[in-house]
């Protein structure tokens, strides 16, 4: 038998890197939180896994990330700042406002976005200046409706005690909300609340400024004391919105004053950085059912596929019918996906706060088919920014539905962006 000799430097350095490696193994153990955390976050690998893997230092000695400094660099940013978002645990906490009708039928509803950038800042919600080109008709919708209802904002005035006095637009919550099939489109989709033709969540406050916020309504003709039943969860959503987890206004003096909503978050991507959205209406009965959100016709009025063109009061969100599927599969995204359960459909954004300057939550959804040659040859993969899904676009490998040529699908989402995880 031969016997091994080595050098006693060599040695040495073995017996340096078997214990570097014993170390590694004892120093990276994340903690309890993150790893409960991380263990299935739902959507599927959109939450960003610590940043001490493959390293010899614990997560707690990490330093704090560069977007702390500066929130346009990398690293997690709450960008409403009224939110509380568990961050890979698939909620998010909003303050909760109440108004009324002019009959007095009470109105709950969220802030998330308004036109006025100094009262963003001051109510730790986002800016969206794109807001107040909202405020006019589309050049088809123009010339057929008349009245207030012309627009895709509704009015409201601010009372002598601070609450919105709205001018029209219900909510109807009771419809049951129905989804059936394993693939796009599904053969059934019947959204879960359906607001008036009227309805809107753009709400513009005439007698204060004339600024128009994102005002979506997460109960309609409920009283603070229904709601307060569901303070602690087990909501019911045949009186509030499909995303609501929990609701609880508070009670001081004999009048409400305040109180939170828990809302349903859901992942998705803006230029390869992980985001935390929420969906409340979509002007499509498909979208709505799709998003757990409300059918707002109204929102048709804003016009589609202008995008970065001036006086444009959208954005553009991307999505694919045919994604890669599997809930195990890290490369899955797509309806398909989403409607067999697999995890949400990991949409990408386009221009949120922090990375662009031309923010809507007013989204004009492209849908996307990946060819058959795509599929072929093997490209067919998660996407996760904007620019590398239209070069995909551009070189045929990615069209609308059925072969229609790539563009605007004709659905509008609402989806206010909560944080930025990266």
């Amino acid at each position: 038998m031969t016997t091994l000799r080595l050098a006693p430097g060599r040695a040495a350095l073995l017996a340096a890197i078997a214990l570097l490696l014993l170390l590694a193994g004892l120093l990276q153990v994340v903690p309890a939180s993150r790893a409960v955390a991380q263990e299935e976050p739902p959507g599927g690998n959109a939450c960003p896994p610590p940043s001490n893997i493959g390293t010899l230092v614990a997560d707690e000695y990490n330093g704090v990330p560069p977007s702390a400094q500066d929130e346009r660099l990398v690293g997690p940013v709450d960008l409403v700042k009224t939110a509380v978002v568990d961050e890979c645990g698939g909620t998010v906490q909003l303050p909760l406002y109440e108004g009324r009708m002019r009959d007095g039928t009470p109105v709950w509803y969220v802030l998330t976005e308004t036109d006025d950038q100094g009262n963003a800042e001051a109510l730790g919600i986002n800016f969206a200046s794109k807001l107040t080109y909202a405020d006019s008709p589309s050049v088809e919708d123009a010339g057929r409706r008349r009245g207030s209802d012309r627009d895709a904002v509704r009015n409201a005035t601010q009372a002598a005690d601070g609450t919105l006095v709205f001018e029209c637009g219900a909510v109807d919550f009771a419809p049951e909300r129905r989804l059936e099939g394993d693939a796009f489109p599904p053969a059934v989709a019947e959204p879960g609340s359906v607001g008036d033709a009227c309805y809107s969540p753009l709400v513009k406050v005439t007698n204060a400024g004339g600024h128009i916020y994102n005002a979506p309504v997460v109960a309609y003709g409920t009283s603070a004391e229904d709601l307060s039943a569901m303070c602690e969860g087990d909501p019911d959503h045949s009186r509030v919105h499909d995303k609501v987890l929990s609701i609880c206004p508070e009670e001081q003096g004999g009048g409400t004053t305040g109180g939170t909503v828990t809302i349903k978050q859901t992942l998705g991507f803006s230029f390869a950085r992980p985001v935390v959205y929420v969906s409340f209406e979509s002007n499509d009965p498909l979208g709505a059912t799709l998003e757990e959100a409300t059918l707002a016709p109204r929102l048709s009025a804003l016009g589609l596929g202008r995008d970065d063109a001036a006086f444009s009061a959208i954005e553009r969100l991307f999505a694919f019918t045919n994604g890669p599927t599997g809930a195990d599969n890290p490369q899955r995204q797509g309806l398909t996906s989403a409607i067999r359960g697999e995890g949400g459909p990991l949409n990408v954004f386009g221009g949120i706060p922090t990375l662009a300057l031309d923010y809507s939550p007013m989204w004009d959804l492209q849908l996307g088919e990946w060819t058959q040659e795509a599929i072929d040859r093997g490209y067919v993969s998660r996407q996760t920014e904007e620019f590398a899904i239209l070069s995909l676009a551009e070189q045929g490998y990615i069209t609308g539905p059925g072969g229609a040529p790539y563009g605007s699908s004709g659905v509008i989402v609402n989806c206010p962006v909560i944080a930025r995880l990266l």
